[in-house]
């Protein structure tokens, strides 16, 4: 990492206060510098950091998006003139046509998935899922999406890149990217081809709202009242297993300590769910405001992004929103200038500032105690609970860890009424849930459907062809044959992060099944038995 424009690895590791739980950042960091995460890198961070060279060795071979190759030199602009395909291989991509793009990937590059061109200039991977199933076959390049991989598509643009020669990253995007998608996919710090595929705009998520309402009247109530409001509309998590949200925040409060933290995960690497991209394209400032207020409502001064790699092509313009945020006072010291609590709560005013943490790919890092160790610049390795992260989370503090959904929820919750809320759906599973819909269907995309829907009726609005089998909640949820469709989303039936995945009767379910075995065995932390030994 030495040339001109280049940073030292002591300079990347000062620019994280030499933190060692910043870890992850700076292996990141230091392969945006170089291209690669080299031994001698490695040997390096480990001496600037003091830390025994094994953990950083350990961070750097865990996840998928980290390359320890030695790279070529980087392009002008300090990016490497590297170029790593990673292709999407889920069950749908495939179906869709993957298999065929991957053959002729490897025959226009003379290698394998897995291996590098001998310039070095080339890097054939797989990825088990980019989120973009509703746009399949896709991949990224470098960190560009690219979607829709029709015939000869992905031959066409490593031809474009061949025929140019080195490139950075502002010159690969001009090569890639022809055509914006809809909405803030064409925003000048996205610029992206992504389509949002949003197809049925719900009455929580996607619809029109008043910005700053859920803050402002939060802030006019005493913490134990807002988690009290959450509490009515017996909000539950949005990540499939529907712990109710106001008991989550509760527990995080009462936990002893001063410092409390409020984390947001945005890690949806369930193949199938993609829910997380179109809000955070389209609504990232009412995910900011729902952290802000359960920011509030557990007593924390900082939030935390964990955004998933693949999804780092939406970091700069979510900085910005988050940016603006600060300029309006909505983060930062005396959030809307509140300076007190009602009645005597707490004397000092109330400060909440939010950060990016970036994944670097790992399914694991979904499960939340794993995220809080990546956080921690560890292997992404689930811990033993308890303690739970409500007692014992992020750097030992009580931490609050939600979804994207769920913390948009509670921010209309607190703007709309408990009352507004829990009219909708069931009396158990209240309010609306995201589906990302995928699969032999002619409509894929995002649904917000009441709680209570029937398989049968969400079928019917995605166009689903020939609907054989649906695989609810990801490979991981359940498959539900065609003669059991009048079962409904909800938490005490079919309960769902969101993915549903249509299979035709042309499908070989078996083989399908196969599929989700090879990426349970690729994709398992080897923590629990039956997923370490049965696989």
């Amino acid at each position: 990492m030495s040339g001109s424009g280049k940073r030292s690895i002591t300079d990347v590791c000062a620019s994280f206060g030499y933190d060692r739980t910043r870890l992850l950042d700076v292996v990141l960091a230091v392969q945006d510098e170089a291209g690669t995460v080299s031994q001698e890198a490695v040997t390096s961070i480990a001496e600037v950091l003091d830390v025994p060279r094994v953990e950083v060795e350990s961070v750097v071979s865990f996840y998928a998006f980290l390359d320890s190759e030695p790279g070529r030199l980087p392009a002008a602009g300090g990016q490497t003139d590297r170029v790593t395909i990673r292709l999407c291989d889920d069950v749908v991509d495939r179906i869709k046509g993957a298999d065929r793009i991957a053959r002729d990937l490897e025959e226009k590059l003379g290698i394998r998935f897995g291996e590098t061109t001998p310039d070095g200039r080339f890097r054939l991977e797989h990825a088990s899922c980019i989120g973009m199933s509703d746009q399949a076959p896709a991949a990224l390049v470098n960190d560009i999406p690219v979607t829709r991989l029709g015939p000869g598509k992905a031959v066409r643009g490593v031809q474009v890149i061949q025929n140019k020669g080195p490139a950075g990253s502002e010159e690969l995007h001009k090569l890639l990217i022809r055509e914006y998608g809809d909405g803030n996919n064409s925003h000048p710090l996205v610029r992206s081809a992504v389509r949002n595929n949003l197809r049925l705009p719900g009455p929580v998520i996607f619809s029109e709202r008043k910005p700053c309402e859920a803050l402002e009247r939060a802030l006019a109530m005493s913490p134990a009242e807002v988690i009290r409001e959450i509490k009515t509309a017996r909000l539950r998590g949005r990540g499939g297993a529907g712990f109710p949200t106001g008991m989550k925040w509760e527990l995080t409060r009462a936990a002893e300590g001063k410092e409390r933290y409020l984390i947001c995960n945005a890690d949806e690497g369930e193949p199938g769910t993609f829910k997380d991209r179109v809000i955070l394209t389209e609504r990232p400032d009412l995910v900011f405001e729902g952290m802000t207020v359960a920011g509030y409502a557990i007593g924390a001064s900082e939030g935390i992004v964990y955004l998933r790699a693949e999804y780092r092509y939406l970091r700069k313009f979510l900085e910005h929103v988050l940016e603006e945020r600060r300029r309006q006072g909505r983060l930062g010291k005396n959030v809307l200038g509140k300076k007190g609590l009602p009645r005597g709560e707490q004397t000092q005013g109330f400060d909440f500032d939010i950060r990016i943490q970036m994944g670097a790919g790992a399914y694991i890092c979904g499960e939340e105690t794993a995220l809080i160790s990546s956080m921690e610049g560890l292997r992404g390795d689930p811990k033993t609970r308890p303690p739970f992260p409500a007692q014992e989370g992020y750097l030992g503090k009580p931490t609050s860890v939600n979804n994207v959904e769920t913390l948009c929820s509670a921010a209309r919750i607190l703007e709309m009424g408990s009352g507004w809320f829990s009219s909708m759906g069931t009396p158990a599973s209240t309010g609306t849930k995201l589906l990302s819909i995928s699969g032999d269907c002619s409509r894929p995309g995002i649904y917000e459907v009441p709680f209570g829907t029937t398989l049968k009726d969400v079928l019917e609005m995605c166009s689903a062809d020939d609907p054989f089998a649906v695989q609810v909640g990801g490979p991981s949820g359940q498959m539900v044959g065609a003669e059991h469709l009048d079962h409904t989303i909800c938490f005490d039936d079919l309960a769902t992060g969101g993915a549903l995945m249509v299979f035709n009767s042309r499908r070989n379910v078996v083989k399908i099944a196969s599929e989700y075995m090879r990426f349970f065995i690729h994709e398992s932390c080897g923590y629990c038995t039956p997923c370490r030994v049965g696989n």
